[in-house]
């Protein structure tokens, strides 16, 4: 006589603490990458990137890849797994975008001589320090992030059974997070102009990390964590000053429209 197999599958139960945790989970996955969505429009409707620095890139590249080290060592939650992920292919896609950008700027701009010229060109290979993170391709920042992740990939097996190793990794992946805005405040200095920049990835930041910081409060966190937030809540303060401050357009704009 044959036994019938029953499936027993069970469906999650639905409340509103599931659903409360659900969309938490979700926004912790995709919410990293919406500030920069406005940023990403910006650019690829106004066809100009010099606003925007590629070191928030670099920040977020480095955090995230060393979050994701340091989640071998030391499980923390799977949403938080998925969001670095995400983020690393969203600040690749972002730059891609901006190096594209940048290049089609420069075909316009230069005269075809000094276009061809292979002085203008600048990769990862070269290994000139002097141009580091400025690349003229694409393929130079593939690169890079590829070589970054395989030389602490080697590592973290090395050190993987060594507490301060591991602890190290996390410190430095919270507090790269944390100077997330710097690239960028020094580059609004520089041009005394916050032109270029979206300041609604400014304020998507700003709430964002509001909120990071007081969960880390409330949830007594280690120290390093709600530190480091509170540092990157006034980094994005002083940001936001300086659209405040530069509102006025920088004078080398000004006299390139009176000329």
């Amino acid at each position: 006589m044959m036994e019938k197999l029953h499936l027993d599958i069970k469906m999650p139960e639905i409340t509103l603490i599931n659903l409360v945790n659900w969309v938490a989970a979700s926004a912790m996955i995709f919410g990293g990458v919406v500030p920069f969505i406005p940023q990403y429009m910006d650019i690829k409707r106004s066809k100009n990137a010099e606003g925007f620095s590629l070191f928030v890139c670099l920040t977020l590249l480095v955090a995230n890849i060393l979050r994701i080290m340091f989640w071998f060592g030391k499980h923390f939650e799977l949403p938080l797994l998925a969001q670095s992920f995400i983020m690393v292919f969203a600040m690749l896609g972002l730059v891609e975008l901006c190096v594209s950008v940048k290049r089609n700027t420069e075909i316009i701009s230069l005269k075809p001589r000094r276009f061809l010229d292979s002085n203008s060109s600048h990769t990862f290979l070269d290994f000139d320090w002097s141009y580091f993170w400025k690349w003229t391709d694409f393929l130079s920042y593939v690169e890079f992030t590829a070589t970054f992740i395989l030389v602490v990939g080697v590592l973290t097996y090395i050190f993987l059974t060594n507490a301060i190793y591991v602890e190290l990794i996390g410190f430095l992946a919270v507090f790269a997070e944390a100077m997330l805005g710097t690239p960028q405040f020094y580059r609004n200095f520089q041009n005394k102009s916050t032109i270029g920049m979206s300041i609604k990835m400014v304020g998507f930041w700003t709430c964002g990390d509001i909120f990071k910081t007081g969960y880390f409060i409330l949830r007594s966190a280690p120290p390093q964590f709600w530190i480091c937030g509170m540092l990157q809540v006034s980094i994005d303060m002083c940001i936001l000053l300086q659209v405040y401050v530069y509102k006025s357009p920088p004078v080398k704009v000004l006299k390139a429209a009176q000329s």
